[in-house]
């Protein structure tokens, strides 16, 4: 059976047939020194045609469908002019061998020819890879390096482009940012403390807020510098009258020792630092939040934003975490214990991430894995409506959500929930309530349209009605007249035979 061989190249299209190839040697030495050399390599491969594309445009066009397994009409017309015809009834006489399985099962479809993808196909199209500025004349391994690297930069940046995960991208980065953010300012904030406490020690005691402290530590300095003059600017830091007098109180009789100015300059300028990144800390959860509510309101109302970002992080993207069922969502972020669980066979984890949501919290001990798994599946359900859906909104995750608080009052109380069918065909019937609302108003003109279609229809029906009756009449007419000529005929008939 005659081998064609499809080559996709940067600057076009060629098809190949093979002369002769070894199929048994071909992981011997010699095979291999062969395929190196170009004039025993054009023995096995013969050039059958070649076309260029049209311009830089037209290669990434080509280059995205062939990647997506789609026929371009470039492709499809080349290989019909070239490729020999195969009669209908008959087995073909040749196959085609592509690189691309995807490519090649569409080829099949399109075009009805045989295609393979084998180890000797495999084998060949990297000779030709090797060797193909030799087989095309007028094109040289420069022009083709130059046309390779300029359509690998623009494919790359066109994938960058158009990457359906690229509003998923801002989200996890926000997330990580801020995890990290909360790591770094626990340690900044305990460094803080106890580089302060050297100065003023009963501060620690007074104050448990990380940036409610650097605050002070920034505003008091030295501590001797506290009078009641201080007191109502301590009391807007700490928005509590009874603690800023015991700051004072407690800056009198500090046990504390002095610093020197340069050393309480460093202390000020750290704790500012410490202070501006809490802001941003807020500034960034405001806009993660933003984010949740545009990319994944559903999932975001029904378990949060953080722990529906950290759900989006540790998949991957909202598509991934759509795609999961509901119990890997259950256990997602503890892998490692499941898989220790495995190898050592014993209990495996009840919740992942999930564990952060309220609902878990607010649960009994014996409930805890129940309203996980209840909750895990929730979530499954509006990662999907968030990731496929077109339109957005938040009415399915408010009802999932009240569906977990009732699962909650069941398990406590008994009471029984509402079915998931009749909440789901609830927030429809809100939703297409709330679209017939928003649909505009019709103009005058518009209605007076509407009324001369109408009223057009209605002759053109009547019209037909009357055609109808019209028609109907004649062939009446046409079977009344037909019935008196044969009652007559039958009389004549009868009068002969009794003359007869």
């Amino acid at each position: 059976m005659a081998l064609y061989l499809l080559f996709e190249s940067a600057s076009g299209y060629a098809l190949f047939e093979r002369k002769e190839s070894e199929e048994i040697g071909k992981a011997l030495e010699a095979h291999q020194e062969a395929m190196l050399d170009f004039a025993k390599f054009s023995r096995m491969v013969s050039l059958v045609s070649f076309v260029p594309f049209k311009s830089a445009e037209d290669a990434l066009e080509n280059t995205n469908n062939i990647s997506e397994g789609i026929v371009h009409d470039t492709l499809k017309k080349f290989l019909e002019l070239n490729l020999p015809k195969v009669k209908k009834g008959k087995k073909p006489k040749a196959q085609l061998g592509v690189i691309d399985s995807k490519i090649g099962s569409s080829i099949e479809e399109e075009l009805n020819f045989p295609c393979t993808s084998s180890e000797s196909v495999f084998e060949l199209i990297r000779g030709i890879r090797l060797h193909f500025h030799k087989f095309i004349k007028d094109l040289k391994e420069d022009d083709l390096g130059k046309a390779q690297l300029g359509l690998a930069h623009s494919y790359s940046r066109a994938k960058v482009k158009f990457n359906i995960n690229k509003v998923d991208n801002m989200v996890i980065n926000a997330i990580s940012l801020l995890d990290q953010l909360d790591k770094d300012l626990n340690t900044f904030s305990m460094r803080v403390r106890e580089w302060y406490s050297w100065h003023f020690p009963e501060l620690v005691r007074i104050i448990s807020d990380n940036h409610m402290y650097a605050q002070l530590v920034r505003l008091i300095k030295v501590r001797s510098s506290l009078s009641e003059a201080s007191l109502p600017l301590l009391e807007e830091i700490v928005m509590d009258e009874g603690k800023a007098r015991e700051i004072i109180d407690a800056a009198k009789t500090s046990m504390g020792s002095d610093m020197s100015e340069i050393d309480m300059a460093n202390i000020e300028i750290f704790a500012s630092r410490v202070v501006r990144l809490a802001e941003y800390r807020k500034q960034l959860h405001h806009y993660l939040v933003s984010k949740m509510s545009s990319i994944a309101p559903n999932l975001a109302t029904l378990i949060g934003e953080l722990v529906g970002a950290r759900l989006i992080s540790h998949a991957g993207s909202l598509t991934n975490l759509a795609k999961y069922p509901a119990s890997t969502v259950q256990i997602l972020g503890a892998e490692k214990a499941l898989f220790r669980a495995l190898k050592t066979r014993g209990n495996t984890p009840k919740y992942g991430l999930i564990f952060h949501s309220s609902f878990i919290g607010r649960a009994k001990a014996k409930n805890k894995g129940r309203i996980s798994r209840y909750l895990a599946n929730k979530c499954s359900i509006a990662a999907r409506i968030d990731c496929f859906s077109d339109l957005t909104t938040e009415k399915f995750g408010e009802k999932m959500r009240d569906q977990v608080e009732e699962r909650l009052k069941f398990y406590d109380t008994g009471e029984t929930p509402r079915k998931n069918l009749d909440v789901m065909h609830g927030v429809l019937e809100e939703l297409s309530k709330e679209h017939k609302n928003e649909a505009p108003e019709e103009t005058g003109e518009e209605k007076g349209e509407k009324k001369k279609k109408a009223k057009t229809k209605k002759t053109k029906k009547k019209e037909t009605e009357v055609e109808v009756v019209e028609e109907g009449k004649a062939k009446k007419r046409k079977r009344d007249v037909g019935d008196d000529e044969n009652t007559k005929k039958t009389e004549k008939k009868k009068k002969k035979k009794k003359e007869t």
